[in-house]
């Protein structure tokens, strides 16, 4: 475990699954586009990093084959045994949403 120094939370490695629909705009059709891990203090600051990390050319994995992240995208965080979480952009900011909700 590794904590901040500012901030004294702990630093986790969590496990992001990011899903697009094939065309940008669609309501349905969503389907797994990348997997990996990500490190950060929560889901939010994970969300933020993966915000910043799949909008730029330059910082986009080699391996990373989508377009670039943006609204009406998801993002499934999985923590284990602690349960999966949802998260779909929206303009205004990132929002947890039901699972549901990914088809």
């Amino acid at each position: 475990m590794v904590y901040t120094l500012l901030v004294n939370k702990r630093i986790q490695t969590y496990d992001i699954t990011i899903f697009q629909t094939p065309n940008f705009g669609e309501k349905k059709g969503y389907q797994n586009v990348y997997r990996n891990y990500f490190k950060g203090n929560g889901h939010q600051d994970v969300l933020k990093k993966i915000f910043k990390t799949f909008n730029v050319a330059d910082r986009m994995p080699v391996d990373y084959n989508a377009r670039y992240i943006c609204t009406g995208d998801i993002v499934l965080i999985d923590e284990g045994k602690k349960g999966q979480f949802y998260y779909k952009l929206f303009p205004e900011d990132w929002k947890r949403i039901n699972r549901i909700n990914v088809r």
